[in-house]
């Protein structure tokens, strides 16, 4: 694999990420809100994912800044790279499907919101962070950047650790004990072993 081919991929990930979430979104703007526990924190950190994750390695890829931050590119990079975002991907679509009218980009609770804990689920409570995980491990080494590449990870983290907890408490706050009883259960992004 070419580092120019890496970099399509990448690109058509960019592309399917953004079709896959589409009809989600529209439809979310059509179920009322019940609870809403958004904050300006909460889109800065919302804002900063979407910057790593796509402007970043955009900028890049368009002017080669900063080219200085160049790593070596290998063709295996490029084959984990893809089979990461791959597994993102379909990780990704999975949770919007099994999630349904329940999913938010926001930390909301909808009209008959109920929880989820089948499919994706039944393993871990956040496969949708799991998805964006792998999406900014692929972007480290599809874009050999050190800037670019890695800008997906502190993205990711900013959102992930900023917001998961934040959205467990909405959770524990409108399901109660059944919430803690999933959370027992599970993992938050990496399957429970035992």
């Amino acid at each position: 694999m070419t580092q120019t081919f890496a970099h399509a991929v990448w690109i058509a990930g960019l592309i399917a990420w953004f079709a896959i979430r589409w009809p989600y979104q529209r439809r979310s703007r059509r179920i009322a809100v019940v609870s809403d526990g958004r904050s300006l924190a909460d889109r800065i950190v919302l804002a900063a994912a979407g910057v790593g994750l796509s402007l970043i390695p955009v900028i890049y890829m368009a002017t080669g800044f900063p080219a200085a931050a160049d790593y070596t590119f290998r063709p295996w990079m490029g084959w984990i790279g893809t089979a990461l975002l791959v597994l993102c991907l379909v990780m990704f679509h999975v949770s919007h499907r099994q999630l349904g009218k329940n999913w938010s980009v926001t930390l909301e609770i909808r009209e008959r919101h109920q929880l989820v804990t089948d499919g994706l689920y039944r393993y871990v409570r956040h496969p949708m962070y799991s998805s964006f995980w792998l999406w900014a491990i692929a972007q480290a080494f599809l874009i050999p950047n050190f800037a670019a590449g890695f800008a997906g990870l502190v993205g990711v983290g900013l959102l992930y650790f900023h917001r998961v907890g934040r959205e467990e408490e909405l959770m524990r706050r409108t399901f109660g004990a059944d919430y803690d009883e999933y959370a027992a259960r599970t993992g938050r992004v990496i399957p429970r072993v035992f």
